[in-house]
């Protein structure tokens, strides 16, 4: 997967080779009349709500990784390119300048296995949170949830502040939310200290 993301200098030809394709895609798709697969395919498109946790199948069977997770990944594989002198292309260079932007994650005293291993402790016991709600329902994380949630990392956001910048959390009492940001908080300050 990461190879796909390093080239030689060689290069695909354009400065961004997947325009092109793209571009030529949407031009045959409009200019073609509706097939049965494209109206299923724009139908299912407007049911996915990500407010409501609704996602189209390709989503399915997916793990989604936080800013910080990119971050670390990109970083080894970085290192790892320029030990074999390979050049980073356009798309990967943008790719770690986004994520290390947003990654308050990050600590440079600490090796990069130290900040997996709290990511991947993070992560594992926000997919493993569970609240019971009155009715006897039990309520869990989404994984788009999980990531939006180490996302979010700062230290001092407000349960309205968590539910605002990710809806679908409104079905979790207050406290649970609070819960949920505790553990985030704790995760960060290891991280950071």
């Amino acid at each position: 997967m990461v190879d796909g993301l390093i080239s030689s200098s060689a290069g695909s030809g354009g400065s961004n080779g997947s325009s092109g394709g793209t571009a030529g895609a949407a031009a045959t798709a409009t200019s073609a009349p509706t097939s049965n697969a494209a109206a299923a395919a724009a139908a299912a498109a407007v049911q996915e709500n990500v407010a409501e946790l609704q996602f189209g199948p390709e989503f399915s069977d997916i793990h989604i990784l936080s800013n910080a997770q990119v971050a670390v990944i990109l970083q080894i594989s970085s290192n790892s390119a320029v030990t074999r002198d390979e050049e980073l292309n356009e798309v990967y260079r943008k790719t770690q300048r986004y994520v290390n932007r947003f990654n308050s994650m990050t600590n440079p005293e600490k090796e990069h296995q130290e900040l997996v291993d709290e990511l991947d402790n993070l992560q594992d016991a926000l997919t493993t949170f569970r609240k019971e709600t009155d009715d006897g329902e039990e309520l869990e994380l989404h994984g788009a949830e999980v990531a939006a949630l180490m996302n979010l990392v700062a230290t001092d956001t407000l349960v309205e502040e968590a539910i605002a910048l990710i809806p679908s959390l409104s079905r979790f009492p207050e406290a649970a939310v609070d819960e949920i940001l505790d553990l985030i908080r704790s995760t960060m300050i290891r991280i950071v200290s």
